[in-house]
């Protein structure tokens, strides 16, 4: 009979995790590193172009300057502020441009009636084109570039008939509160730069810190997906159309009070230079991604180019937008290497 020698079991082998692969930490460390510079490389690009223009122009580097560039560039940051939050949906807005000339136009008309009413008009009448660009891209699915340059072409239009073709023009008498908001300062910075700087403030706290911001990121990375996820995507595109016009419109409202006068030629190609300074300052044409603080910096950028071609003095303004293109193609650029690069680790 065959006897059956029970099995020893071998000893189990002591358990030791799974080794990391040895390129983790530093994918990690690449794909942070390729979303600093995508949201704050402008920021050095700024700080270079500063320094270096204070040793070669020595004017450059006075207060003077200084307070005359940061208030020059409020009006535009103020449009780019808006411009930011619509293109973080992944939509456009052309009719910032013309939106801001017909602000200050009506403003200036309404400075006679009052403070109060120079400022609401502006608002509520540019606030309406915004309402109307957002219920037709975000209700009527229509597409934001062609309803924007409709509004485009509508508000300057508006703009013409009601300065008779660009012959009347509306002043704002200097002594008046409304004049005082344009032209008044605080240590010498106007208050335009004042609130702008409150502006901005604002709109990176409900970028970065409410539910209403999470949802700009959310519909410009995926429309579709936010609406799955039960977030209003419609109701989100509607309302950040409308705070662009608002912000246009008092722009264009605080730039009348500065100037005097509602000028009527303002505003051509404004629209183009919001979006340059809100795509150099990191934010993304495709949507999904951005911050208010690159929009800053890329607008201080472009106020800087302008600033320094004045101290050259044998380059007219012109040169600006030669240099402005040139800025937002290798911007471009590098967010497209950027992006691959973050995918890729």
């Amino acid at each position: 009979m065959n006897e059956t020698k029970p099995v020893t079991a071998a000893p189990a082998a002591p358990h030791t995790p799974p080794a990391r692969p040895a390129a983790g930490p530093e994918r990690t460390g690449r794909q942070r590193a390729a979303e600093l510079l995508q949201r704050q490389g402008v920021l050095a690009v700024l700080l270079i172009v500063v320094i270096a223009a204070s040793f070669i122009y020595p004017t450059f580097a006075s207060l003077d300057n200084a307070r005359g560039v940061t208030t020059q560039a409020s009006f535009l940051a103020v449009v780019a502020l808006g411009m930011t939050m619509v293109i973080i949906t992944g939509g456009i807005d052309l009719s910032v441009g013309s939106v801001f000339a017909l602000g200050g136009v009506l403003a200036a008309w309404g400075s006679q009636y009052g403070i109060l009413v120079a400022l609401l008009l502006p608002l509520v009448v540019c606030g309406g084109i915004g309402l109307l660009n957002g219920l037709l891209i975000a209700r009527g699915n229509m597409a934001p570039f062609i309803i924007t340059l409709a509004t485009l072409l509508g508000a300057r239009g508006l703009l013409l008939a009601l300065t008779d073709e660009g012959s009347t023009t509306y002043l704002v008498a200097k002594d008046s509160a409304f004049g005082e908001l344009g032209q008044g300062s605080v240590w010498g910075f106007g208050y335009p730069l004042v609130i702008a700087l409150v502006l901005f403030g604002a709109g990176g706290l409900v970028l970065q810190r409410t539910s209403f911001g999470q949802t700009l990121f959310a519909v410009g990375g995926s429309s579709d997906a936010a609406t799955l996820m039960g977030l209003p995507v419609a109701r989100t595109k509607i309302l950040v159309y409308t705070l662009s016009g608002l912000l246009a419109g008092l722009a264009g409202a605080l730039n009348a009070a500065r100037l005097s006068s509602g000028v009527t030629i303002v505003g051509v190609g404004m629209e183009l230079d919001a979006i340059s300074a809100v795509v150099i300052g990191g934010t993304l044409l495709i949507g999904g991604a951005g911050s208010i603080s690159g929009t800053l910096w890329g607008v201080l950028l472009l106020a800087v180019i302008q600033n320094l071609i004045n101290q050259i003095g044998s380059l007219n303004s012109s040169y600006q937008s030669v240099v402005s293109g040139g800025f937002l193609i290798v911007v471009v650029v590098a967010q497209r290497y950027l992006a691959r690069s973050r995918r890729s680790t």
